[in-house]
């Protein structure tokens, strides 16, 4: 079975499109993370939340109440809020890993 993936965020490296090359089925989030758009895009049967903008760093908490098996990732050039930390499974920095490795990495783990 595919594994699932909501990408939320503006996605400006393609993290996206990488995990739908891996055979990845995804699901966007352009609006604001919140429990509506979370739900509205399945939270509670996908088996990845990749964030990738932090200003968006709430919805993790709230994607693992309704889901908690899954897996958060942020992808973002910028530094993760210490409140979500704890909640975050994986943090990679653009600017370190391409997103077509992540991706990679990614659909292997699951």
């Amino acid at each position: 079975m595919a594994q699932t993936a909501i990408v939320a965020g503006p996605d400006p490296e393609g993290v996206g499109d990488a995990l739908e090359a891996e055979g990845v089925d995804v699901v966007r989030i352009t609006d604001t993370v919140s429990a509506s758009t979370l739900d509205d895009a399945g939270i509670d049967a996908v088996d990845l939340l990749v964030l990738t903008d932090v200003a968006d760093a709430t919805g993790i908490s709230v994607a693992k109440d309704r889901n908690p098996d899954l897996r958060a990732v942020v992808y973002s050039r910028e530094s993760l809020p210490e409140f979500a930390k704890g909640q975050t499974d994986l943090a990679v920095d653009p600017a370190l890993l391409a997103a077509d490795v992540v991706a990679e990495e990614l659909a292997a783990d699951g």
